[in-house]
């Protein structure tokens, strides 16, 4: 049988116990007006007794903000958004504000649905990863209706709003250069690339080496095989489209499959950059599944260091995100919109790291393919 909801202490059952009136044990309780320190004391005695918790929607009618800000991940189940939301609650816990995460799953309807919902919790601003970088009316909107917005980890170009990144096509470049000068040049990258900025993948690759694309119109995943194909072509080295692996899934098991289908291929990559964490996972999973030998059969970089990356025999050279500092600048300049900036929109991109360890083997003198 469930146990009956006890009944919620009011501030008039505080204000009767303290022995004043409503609208006094409101201001002490609120944290505005005057009240001499007896008759605070006597409050917060009444409202510890009671079991008193403010009903912060009701004092947001009082002093326009709830104190809360909204954050939509696109996977909360991820490590990467675990880490940012650690970074977001920090910030907002010291500044007194609480957070209300919800999930999009990279689902733009689930992303629209999540963000009406945090509309209506009244919450003081926004941090959203955009699931579509074209398609942002209802951030727009909101925006437009008094919430402040900043974007996480990508960005919907159209937005008027702040945003904190990484440099995902520069990290890309610096790792696939550095399998390039070890030797290998038939790198295999394996991406999720699943909704393409262009009709094609040929169609990508030709544009990416006629005209300079700005990355930030582009998904991270995209940003990250822009990245692969310029460390090629500046190290003169041919781009060969069949190694490029394009999962259509954002799944490890999906990875799993392609990375299966490159390795048996006639003649299978060298070496692998794997574009983010999951696709990591199906990467190892698939080596392990063929007995392939890391790096004495298949060198292995990816982008995202995951904590069992250090573990994992001889250890995977990755591309370390600071992830937790994104989630700390984003939380930080929302809480600088709420508070009433009103400066020009500001675009931050962190720098991310190679973190060298035993992955990669030296294929120097090797003829080229």
């Amino acid at each position: 049988m469930t146990k009956k909801r006890t009944e919620r202490a009011t501030i008039a059952n505080v204000a009767k116990a303290a022995g004043v009136s409503t609208a006094t044990a409101g201001r002490v309780l609120g944290g505005y007006g005057y009240s001499s320190e007896e008759i605070r004391n006597r409050v917060q005695d009444a409202a510890k007794t009671l079991g008193y918790r403010p009903n912060r929607l009701a004092r947001g009618l009082i002093t326009g903000q709830t104190q809360t800000i909204g954050v939509v991940a696109a996977d909360i189940g991820s490590p990467y958004y675990a880490s940012a939301m650690r970074g977001i609650a920090d910030v907002a816990r010291t500044a007194g504000f609480g957070a209300i995460i919800t999930n999009s799953d990279e689902n733009l309807q689930l992303e629209r649905e999540a963000v009406e919902l945090l509309l209506e919790k009244q919450v003081d601003g926004i941090i959203v990863s955009p699931a579509d970088p074209e398609n942002s009316a209802h951030l727009q909107a909101a925006i437009e209706a008094g919430c402040p917005v900043v974007q996480l980890d990508r960005i919907a170009y159209p937005l008027q709003a702040d945003s904190v990144t990484v440099d995902n096509r520069g990290a890309a470049k610096d790792a696939v250069a550095r399998l390039l000068r070890s030797g290998h040049t038939r790198i295999a990258v394996v991406g999720e690339l699943e909704t393409s900025p262009f009709g094609d993948l040929a169609e990508f690759i030709d544009t990416a080496g006629r005209v300079r694309l700005d990355p930030q119109t582009l998904y991270p995943s995209w940003q990250r095989l822009l990245g692969y194909l310029e460390a090629h072509w500046e190290a003169q080295v041919p781009v060969l489209p069949g190694l490029i692996g394009r999962v259509g899934k954002y799944s490890a098991e999906s990875a799993r499959s392609c990375v299966r289908q490159l390795m048996l291929a006639d003649a299978p990559p060298s070496a692998i950059f794997a574009s983010d964490g999951v696709m990591a996972t199906g990467t190892v999973q698939a080596l392990r599944d063929q007995e392939a030998r890391i790096p004495q059969d298949v060198s292995l970089v990816c982008f995202d260091d995951l904590e069992w990356m250090q573990f994992f025999g001889p250890g995977i050279t990755a591309v370390a995100q600071p992830v937790r500092e994104l989630g700390s600048m984003a939380a930080s300049l929302l809480l600088e919109r709420i508070g009433g900036d009103t400066s020009p929109r500001r675009h931050t991109v962190l720098s991310a790291q190679l973190v060298e360890r035993g992955s990669i083997s030296e294929r120097l003198g090797v003829p080229t393919d």
